[in-house]
């Protein structure tokens, strides 16, 4: 099985242009209990679930055309280089939904978060652009479908065709079409969540080299599938009881215990600055003299505080460039 024959069984392998050209937006995600090692390479299927939250207004915007020819990738307002990382990604997306060789697309996507730095982009750039897809062919998918050809760009992608809560499921079978992102019923009005941007520069490793590394080299991943099994749980009860502590502290474990993984592997990947672990160390100073608030971190150096409303404004007093976002308040979309 491979990405091609998914997407042949998803749409049918219509690719007919019903519209002039599709449009379509989706947000960021953070994952509480992440997303690290994959059971098959070639179609992002991971060896464990995952949980996010996604970042609200944050996230990426996507129009897509046929034209023929060559592709065209514009990106905040900027054409990309054929010859970089991105635009190599982008093109053997776009390959999977061609109707023949001289067909092209003009992608204009924007970015409210930056690009390859550890905050998520390329999951709500993959996801917004599968949505695109969809308006643009008329396939009318459903989400649970959407979420798999999203997954076929980026992993995390399969949880950013969703507002909210999602959970990833692993699924089991081979052709992945049980590995699909699931909209979770809870909200959580009160939750905030701080960006912390160590560095917005291009990562020097990429999640998906470090993920491979560290699946074949490293000891401590023995033990990550049922670090997550465990964690899940733990984050799904404290969702539905909003029990603040509880989340943060399964959260925050869950993040140090992925990147445990990645420094055990030989060659280590070791994705911390030295900023990066100063503000760890101010959480946990702020936390020992009573301030609820954990953090979280992806593959890069960014720290991504956990926090409620109440305690934003204190919390801002030792982080002031910190940029909160308020994951369930619709009007900020």
């Amino acid at each position: 099985m491979n990405k091609q024959d998914v997407v042949q069984s998803i749409t049918g392998g219509q690719f007919e242009a019903a519209a002039a050209n599709g449009t379509a937006s989706a947000p960021a995600n953070i994952a509480l209990c992440k997303y690290w090692g994959k059971r098959n390479e070639e179609i992002n299927l991971p060896v464990t679930s995952s949980l996010s939250v996604s970042l609200g207004h944050l996230g990426t915007t996507t129009t897509v055309e046929p034209v023929a020819g060559a592709d065209e990738v514009i990106l905040n307002g900027l054409p990309v280089p054929e010859d970089t990382t991105f635009a190599r990604r982008l093109r053997a997306y776009l390959d999977l939904f061609r109707r023949d060789a001289k067909q092209g697309f003009k992608v204009i996507t924007h970015n409210t978060i930056p690009t390859a730095a550890g905050l998520a982009s390329s999951a709500s750039g993959y996801a917004a652009l599968a949505l695109a897809m969809n308006e643009l062919f008329g396939w009318d998918l459903d989400r649970r479908e959407l979420s798999i050809l999203a997954r076929l760009g980026s992993g995390s992608a399969s949880r950013s065709v969703y507002h909210g809560f999602v959970q990833w499921h692993a699924g089991s079978q081979d052709d992945g079409l049980d590995s699909f992102a699931e909209l979770l019923p809870e909200t959580w009005p009160d939750l905030r969540m701080g960006l912390v941007k160590i560095s917005t520069m291009e990562k020097t490793v990429s999640s998906r080299d470090a993920m491979r590394e560290t699946v074949a080299e490293s000891v401590l991943y023995r033990s990550w599938p049922s670090q997550v099994e465990r964690d899940l749980q733990i984050i799904r009860q404290a969702i539905a009881e909003q029990a603040f502590d509880t989340l943060g502290r399964a959260a925050e474990n869950n993040a140090l215990a992925m990147h445990a993984t990645a420094i055990a592997a030989w060659p280590p990947t070791l994705f911390w600055w030295p900023e990066s672990v100063k503000a760890m160390q101010k959480v946990w100073a702020l936390r020992a003299n009573g301030m609820p608030v954990y953090f979280t971190m992806d593959a890069g150096p960014n720290i991504k505080l956990l926090s409620d409303k109440q305690n934003v404004r204190a919390i801002q007093n030792e982080f002031p460039d910190v940029e909160w976002v308020a994951p369930f308040d619709e009007s900020a979309r």
